[in-house]
C-alpha cells in the first residue's frame, strides 16, 4: 500500500511508494483503456538475475546455516529443465499474450482477493492542512469549495489535460487518473469487484444518513458555491439526529462478512437502489461531527486526531459510521476543521490523489470558486433509504465492535521533523528518498537490534498498465551502516563511507525496481503461474529466507505534497511499523503507526529512534564538511 511522487536524485526518476453494477465479477476489462500512449510492455526479468538479487536481499535476515539452505534451494530452483525454468517459460508465454502480464493478477492478489478490512489494512488517509470553522456555514462552504475543486480536476482528467508525467525521457502510464472518480469497490463473498461510473452527483453522509446530491441543475449547468452550500444545508436539516441505520459501518468489516451482508441487503429493492446510488456517485463527502481537534494541546496531537479520522473515523462512536470506505474518493470535512480524504486503493496508486490534494488546496486558497455562474434550476437532494432487519442489526453491532477494536489498537504518532528537510539533503548531493529510507533502517536497528525487512514501492508506470514493484530497502549495506553508527569505536570517516554505501545501494535497487527488475513481482508471477497450471508451489516459497524477507516490518511510502499535509495508514504486519513521509524544503512530515496489541512495537520509541538517526546523519555530514574546510 503506497504512494508519492518525487524526482529521484538527478536522474529524473519518480518514486511512487507506498489499490458492475452490483455484480460479483470485476468489470475490469471493459473499463481498462487501450494502450493509447503506445507504451512498452512490462518485461519478465531473467530468472538468474532475479534470483541473484533475491539472495542479496535475504542475506541480512539469515544466519550462515539458514543462508546455505536458501542458496541450495535457489540453485535447485534455477537448474536447467527444473521447475523454475518451466515456470519462467510459462510466465514468458503469458507476457506474450497479455498487454501486461501482472496487471490483473496484481489487482486481484493485492486488493480484490484481500479479505481483511480495507480500513487500516489497505485504505490510506490523507490529512489536509487544518482549518478553523467558526460557524457551520464555514464548514459547508469549505466542503462546497472542495467539491468544486475536485470537479475542476476531473474536468482536466476527462479532457486529457493532466500533463503526462515523465521518468527521465520516458512517459508514464496515465490511465490510473481515469479510475479515481466514480469508482467503487463492491464486496464479494470470496473476491471483490470494481464498478466504474461517470455521473453528475455525489453521495453526502451526515449523522450516518446518506444523501444523493446533484451537482448540476436541470439546465445542465454546474451549481456554484452558494448553491452547493444551500444543498448541504438541506442535507443537514434532514439529518439533525444520527441515523439508527448506520449502514456505512459495514464497509469497515472483514470483506467476507461485508460480502454476505451486502447480498442480504440487495435482496431488498429499497436497499438495492440506495446501494446502487452510492456505487455510481462521483465521490463521497463526509460531513463529520467535531472530533476534538482544537481541544488538543499541540500540533502533534492534532495530527494524530486528524490521521485517525481519515484512516478509520475515530471508531463507531465518533465518525466511523459516517463513511463509505469502498469509494475510491471520500472527502472528509469535520465540524471543527479536520479535512482530508480516505481513498480505496485498488484502482490506482497514490499519485493522482497526491496531485488532487495540492490542486484542491491551491483552488481553495486562490478562491477560484468565486463569481462562477449559477444554475437556474438546482435539483433537490434526497435521502437514500435503507431497510434493516433484526439479523442485519446484529451484523451492524458486530461491525461497530470490530471497528472500535481496530481503531483502539492502532497507535499513531504523526509529527513534523523540523530540524532540516530535503534542501539540506540535496545540498550534500544525496537522494532525499534514499537518505530518509536509510534513516528508517538505522532507526529500526537502533531500536530492535535486528534487521527489519523494509517495503517501499516503486512505480512501474513506464510500462502500459504498470503499477508497482517493491524496493527492498533492507540490505547488507544498510545493516552495516546501522552497526557502524552504533559502534562508538568507529571513526567518522568509516561511518560516512558506510552511510554513502547504504544510500547508493538503495538508489541502485530503486533504479532496477522502477524498470520492473526487482524481486517481488517476478517471484509472485512465478508462484501464480504455478497455481494457475496446477503445479506444486516450489519449496523456495516456504523457506525461511523467503518468509523472513517478505515479512515487511517497515512499510513506507513517500507522498510529496506541496501543502502542509500528510498521508497515513496502518502497518503491513502485526509486529511492524508504517512510515509515510512528506519531505519538504525545510522539514519532513512523518506519519507513523503500529499496533498497541503487539509487545515488540511502540510508535513513541520508533519516533525517538528515527529523530535520533536523522540527527546523527546530519551531524556526520556537517562534521565531514568541516573536515574538508
Amino acid at each position: 500500500m503506497v504512494i508519492p511522487f518525487e524526482k529521484y536524485g538527478q536522474k529524473g526518476l519518480f518514486i511512487q511508494p507506498y489499490t458492475s453494477s452490483l455484480q460479483l465479477i470485476a468489470n475490469y476489462s471493459s473499463a481498462k483503456p487501450k494502450n493509447v500512449q503506445n507504451l512498452p510492455q512490462l518485461p519478465v526479468p531473467k530468472l538468474k538475475d532475479t534470483l541473484k538479487k533475491y539472495l542479496n536481499t535475504v542475506r541480512p535476515h539469515l544466519n550462515d546455516e539458514e543462508f546455505a539452505v536458501t542458496v541450495k534451494l535457489v540453485e535447485d530452483f534455477q537448474v536447467d529443465g527444473g521447475v523454475g525454468s518451466k515456470l519462467q517459460s510459462l510466465l514468458e508465454k503469458r507476457a506474450r499474450e497479455k498487454e501486461n502480464w501482472l496487471e490483473e493478477w496484481w489487482l486481484h492478489s493485492a486488493y480484490l482477493d484481500f479479505r481483511s478490512p480495507v480500513v487500516v489494512y489497505s485504505n490510506p488517509g490523507l490529512v489536509f492542512p487544518f482549518q478553523k470553522f467558526n460557524t457551520q456555514d464555514d464548514q459547508l462552504r469549505y466542503a462546497a469549495q472542495t467539491l468544486l475543486a475536485a470537479l475542476d480536476y476531473k474536468s482536466l482528467i476527462d479532457r486529457d489535460l493532466i500533463p503526462v508525467e515523465m521518468m527521465g525521457k520516458s512517459p508514464l502510464d496515465m490511465s490510473q487518473y481515469k479510475k479515481i472518480f466514480g469508482t467503487c469497490r463492491i464486496p464479494g463473498i470470496k473476491r471483490d469487484s470494481l464498478s466504474y461510473n461517470d455521473t453528475k452527483y455525489v453521495t453526502v453522509i451526515h449523522n450516518k444518513h446518506f444523501f444523493h446530491v446533484d451537482l448540476w441543475g436541470e439546465d445542465d449547468v454546474l451549481l456554484n458555491e452558494d448553491q452547493i452550500v444551500d444543498q448541504l444545508k438541506v442535507v443537514l436539516a434532514m439529518s439533525q439526529k444520527p441515523s439508527s441505520k448506520r449502514i456505512g459501518i459495514l464497509t469497515s468489516e472483514n470483506r467476507n462478512v461485508w460480502g454476505k451482508a451486502y447480498q442480504a441487503l440487495v435482496a431488498d429493492n429499497t436497499n438495492r437502489n440506495s446501494l446502487l446510488d452510492v456505487e455510481k456517485s462521483l465521490a463521497v463527502l463526509c460531513l463529520d461531527r467535531a472530533s476534538g481537534l482544537w481541544e488538543s494541546g499541540d500540533k502533534n496531537a492534532r495530527q494524530n486526531i486528524a490521521a485517525a479520522q481519515t484512516i478509520h473515523g475515530g471508531g463507531a462512536a465518533s465518525n466511523g459510521a459516517n463513511r463509505w470506505f469502498d469509494k475510491t474518493i471520500q472527502f472528509i470535512v469535520g465540524a471543527d476543521g479536520v479535512t482530508g480524504l480516505t481513498y480505496e486503493h485498488s484502482p490506482a496508486e497514490g499519485q493522482p490523489i497526491a496531485v488532487l490534494t495540492d490542486f484542491i488546496i491551491d483552488f481553495i486558497n486562490q478562491n477560484k470558486s468565486a463569481k462562477r455562474p449559477k444554475s437556474s434550476n438546482p435539483k433537490q437532494p434526497f435521502r437514500l433509504e435503507f431497510n434493516v432487519t433484526s439479523e442485519m442489526e446484529n451484523t451492524l453491532r458486530t461491525a461497530e465492535d470490530n471497528l472500535d477494536r481496530l481503531a483502539t489498537d492502532l497507535e499513531l504518532n504523526c509529527f513534523t521533523y523540523d530540524k532540516y528537510g530535503k534542501d539540506f539533503i540535496k545540498s550534500q548531493r544525496l537522494s532525499p528518498d534514499s537518505y530518509l529510507q536509510m534513516a528508517m533502517q538505522y532507526a529500526f536497528y537502533r531500536l530492535h537490534k535486528t534487521p527489519g525487512a523494509h517495503y517501499e514501492s516503486a512505480a512501474t508506470r513506464i510500462y502500459v498498465g504498470g503499477r508497482t514493484e517493491t524496493i527492498r530497502s533492507c540490505s547488507v549495506d544498510s545493516v552495516e551502516f546501522a552497526k557502524v553508527m552504533l559502534n562508538p569505536k568507529t571513526s567518522p570517516k568509516h561511518r560516512l563511507e558506510a552511510m554513502n554505501r547504504a544510500i547508493n545501494s538503495h538508489k541502485d535497487y530503486t533504479v532496477n525496481a522502477l524498470q520492473g527488475f526487482g524481486v517481488d513481482r517476478h517471484l509472485l508471477g512465478l508462484k501464480l503461474i504455478a497455481i494457475e497450471n496446477n503445479i506444486d508451489i516450489p519449496k523456495l516459497y516456504l523457506d525461511s529466507g523467503y518468509v523472513k524477507s517478505a515479512h515487511m516490518r517497515i512499510s513506507t511510502s513517500q507522498v510529496a505534497c506541496k501543502c502542509d499535509g500528510f498521508m497515513c495508514y496502518g502497518p503491513l504486519v502485526p509486529d511492524g511499523y508504517a512510515t509515510c513521509y512528506n519531505p519538504r524544503a525545510g522539514d519532513v512530515n512523518f506519519a507513523t503507526s503500529a499496533f498497541l496489541s503487539h509487545p515488540d512495537t511502540s510508535c513513541a520509541s520508533y519516533r525517538a529512534a528515527l529523530e535520533a538517526a536523522l540527527q546523527d546523519m546530519h551531524d556526520l555530514l556537517l562534521l565531514n564538511t568541516k573536515s574538508k574546510l
